[in-house]
């Protein structure tokens, strides 16, 4: 998988503005540009870059200019963050001698898009493609150990009867995934033929090495890229593997056609330029048809240690994650019962306001009910000295009863509240 993190994201940005340069360069030389191969042979990959750097556009060099000054920028930013979570703000810091550890810039030439940029880019682009294969090759090794791991259980999980039906089946599926028809070296003569026969639909008598070169250069950039490359491919990828049986493994056929235009790609710089196809052709090796390939059932992936490993590993990760499920559960069901318990505490306490407002509801009545002072003759009230208009009492019983449960309330409030805050 593509790299992650700022890390990842440092290398996605050569990747991008390399995609940007093949695309550009690829103009001037339609229009007239002096042939690489023109080119002394003794002069240096930069010189090249520089020379056609030259024949680009004026507004397509200022545009790499103005990428340059902002990536430039952008590295200046993270160093500077990381330098102020790391050291004293005081602390001066070196931004040109701290840009030397990204690799895919100059940081000599902090202002314009030169050579060194490009050959900087390119070579910095390739490792990190070079990174992704062995990624890509070290997943497919433990996807085959998985897949081996969760055989061998499945087989330990039935009955001797049934362990040999099914160990017979994997057997015969084993034996038509082999019988498949010969599968030609990737960039070999007959492989080559074969393609400019069955798919360009000519007449293998004729074949041409530079005109097959010309025909599936599809965007005419002068390199076969990796896109180009696996597509020669196909066509001995259909012999061996198809989606519609079972018994094939698509997967298997991914990792195959990687390893096929590994073997095609000697330098491993995903493109294969005119001079490095016609150079393989004249080999030894580009006639002899031999065996033929080698597919991957015939290189196993990994070996007996490697997968006794990959299996502790496995068994160490699901011990782990069964003990998580079980301090997991412990924990829904305290939850579960601590829930229970504030609710029983919720419900008594519900009845004891109830129990309240039933009591005060007595009082009020008690109250209402009290005889009313008589009536003076002038109009005015005469309050009788022993009712002076102080409240009638509760009973002491009732009010000593009433102001316990008060209490109660007040002091198991926090608990009523308690379920908010879990």
């Amino acid at each position: 998988m593509p790299p992650s993190g700022p890390r990842g994201a440092l290398l996605l940005l050569p990747l991008l503005l390399l995609v940007l340069l093949r695309a550009v360069l690829a103009v001037p030389l339609e229009r007239g540009a002096p042939n690489k191969e023109e080119a002394p042979a003794t002069e240096s990959p930069s010189g090249k870059l520089s020379r056609e750097l030259d024949f680009v556009s004026h507004h397509v060099r200022t545009k790499l200019d103005e990428l340059k000054r902002q990536e430039v920028s952008r590295l200046r930013m993270l160093l500077k963050a990381k330098m102020d979570a790391e050291q004293d703000p005081n602390v001066q810091v070196d931004h040109l001698n701290l840009l030397k550890q990204f690799e895919h810039l100059d940081p000599q030439n902090q202002h314009t898009f030169e050579a060194r940029d490009l050959e900087l880019l390119i070579q910095t682009a390739t490792r990190d493609l070079a990174q992704y294969d062995a990624a890509h090759h070290e997943e497919f090794k433990r996807y085959e150990m998985l897949k081996e791991h969760e055989r061998r259980r499945y087989l330990e999980s039935l009955g001797e009867e049934q362990r040999k039906e099914a160990e017979r089946k994997l057997e015969e599926q084993q034996r038509r995934h082999r019988e498949h028809p010969k599968v030609n070296v990737p960039g070999s003569q007959a492989q080559l033929k074969e393609v400019w026969e069955e798919l360009d639909g000519l007449d293998p008598n004729r074949f041409n090495p530079k005109t097959f070169f010309i025909l599936h250069d599809i965007n005419s950039d002068g390199v076969l890229d990796e896109q180009e490359l696996e597509a020669l491919f196909t066509k001995e990828l259909e012999k061996v593997y198809d989606p519609k049986n079972e018994e094939d493994d698509m997967r298997e056929m991914e990792e195959e056609r990687l390893r096929m235009r590994e073997h095609v790609d000697t330098n491993q710089d995903r493109l294969v330029t005119l001079e490095e196809f016609l150079t393989s052709t004249q080999r030894k090796e580009f006639g002899d048809t031999g065996e033929g390939w080698e597919t991957v059932e015939m290189h196993p992936a990994y070996t007996e240690e490697e997968l006794r490993r990959f299996e502790e590993e496995l068994a160490a990760r699901e011990a782990e994650l069964n003990a998580k499920a079980q301090r997991l559960s412990q924990e829904t069901e305290a939850l579960g019962r601590s829930q229970g318990r504030l609710e029983a505490q919720k419900r008594e306490l519900q009845q004891a306001v109830l129990h309240m407002e039933q009591r005060k509801q007595q009082q009020q009545q008690q109250q209402q009910g009290h005889k009313a002072p008589a009536a003076h003759p002038e109009g005015q009230l005469k309050f009788h000295p022993d009712t002076d208009d102080a409240p009638v009492p509760a009973p002491a019983g009732d009010q000593k009863e009433v102001d316990a449960s008060e209490k109660k309330l007040v002091e198991r409030l926090p608990e009523v509240e308690a379920p908010q805050h879990l």
